[in-house]
């Protein structure tokens, strides 16, 4: 299948704006982007210069670091641009919508309004596990763009591999699989719920989205990338900015996907795995939780007997906590993100420390499964 077929005919005529950097073809003097001839006041930097739209030192490390080629990869301003193009690519509005599986990530469906396009729900089922059979049903034909995040933002479950191939292949030359995984670092690799990244070039309708923003500690760089067929790739590109990767956040990028900064990203994951274990242990036994929710992410998203009462507790501490019961089976939930040793002993204490203030059930003891 050609994925374009799917996309916007209008889009695919489109003729894309040429920057003055694409055009510059190495020159030594460039006098064609209207730019300042000398650097910004207190800096040696090129600032002055527009950045190049796709830096090849980047482009070339991320391809190297997913498994793919490059021109397998776009890389924008964190994951969120990525779904907003993809969006504007494939959704005419008034025509065309998305498909997400609530609860999840809202910015799919926010982009997809905020471009006219319908959404369309196929719920998680209880145990907050993917249903690829009712995705599958649900996708009328107006759904362009199925979107699935693994492991899952805010409930912290993975997805196996299988499942997101297996609906990849029932969708194929219907929609595109949009597989976000943008906290795929802290999930086994060689586990059932490993990345599909892989699996780019091989299904034409799959979209893998990555970000250095969690594992890799870039969220202010705001750097993120797309996996797809050459062709979507090409596609996304016509209609990108023209210098969508400001110069410092490349320079942080590159200095973050070093070996170094690479050894340094593992190890970091490696106690966040730990502080996961350990703060899912003394959650349990705290009064007022009814359940911790496996996570394979850098959270957890707890489930209490009275989440308001616990949230006022740990804003009076300072401690402040993702508030995540407007989302559809957590009305009683809250996520935690894995911090420090130190910050995580800090949530434990302010909770313990207003522990009589926290409802609770006699004789019902918290539920916690293994992540």
């Amino acid at each position: 299948m050609n994925p374009l077929d799917l996309a916007r005919p209008e889009i695919r005529a489109l003729q894309p704006y040429s920057s003055a950097r694409m055009e510059a073809r190495g020159a030594a003097v460039m006098l064609n982007a209207n730019e300042s001839p000398w650097p910004p006041f207190g800096s040696d930097a090129d600032w002055n210069r527009y950045p190049d739209p796709q830096p090849q030192a980047l482009i070339g490390r991320l391809a190297e670091l997913y498994g793919v080629e490059p021109g397998q990869l776009l890389a924008g301003r964190g994951s969120d641009e990525g779904i907003d193009l993809l969006v504007r690519a494939f959704c005419a509005a008034g025509r065309d919508a998305i498909l997400v599986s609530p609860p999840t990530f809202g910015m799919y469906a926010v982009s997809a309004r905020v471009q006219g396009a319908g959404v369309i729900e196929a719920p998680l089922r209880e145990d907050f596990s993917l249903d690829v059979e009712a995705i599958v049903a649900a996708a009328t034909p107006a759904v362009k763009l199925v979107f699935v995040c693994v492991p899952n933002n805010p409930t912290g479950a993975g997805v196996p591999r299988e499942a997101i191939l297996r609906l990849a292949d029932s969708l194929r030359g219907r929609a595109l699989v949009v597989v976000d995984e943008a906290y795929v670092e802290f999930v086994d690799p060689a586990g059932e719920c490993a990345s599909v990244a892989d699996c780019i070039g091989k299904r034409e309708n799959l979209v893998v989205l990555r970000t250095l923003s969690k594992a890799w500690a870039l969220a202010g760089a705001r750097v993120g990338t797309l996996l797809a067929d050459a062709r979507v790739v090409a596609l996304l590109r016509k209609i990108m900015p023209p210098y969508p990767l400001p110069t410092p956040g490349v320079d942080a990028a590159l200095r973050a996907l070093s070996q170094a900064g690479e050894r340094a990203m593992h190890e970091r994951v490696d106690v966040t795995l730990r502080e996961r274990a350990r703060m899912r242990d003394a959650l349990v036994q705290l009064a007022g939780v009814r359940e911790v929710l496996p996570s394979q992410a850098n959270f957890l998203t707890v489930r209490f007997h009275d989440a308001g009462t616990v949230l006022d507790a740990l804003l009076a501490a300072g401690v402040v906590v993702r508030d995540v019961r407007r989302y559809p089976m957590l009305g009683d939930a809250l996520r935690f993100t894995l911090g420090t040793h130190g910050e995580n002993d800090r949530v434990l204490q302010a909770l313990g420390a207003n522990a009589n203030a926290l409802p609770s059930v006699r004789g019902q003891a918290a539920a916690v499964l293994p992540a």
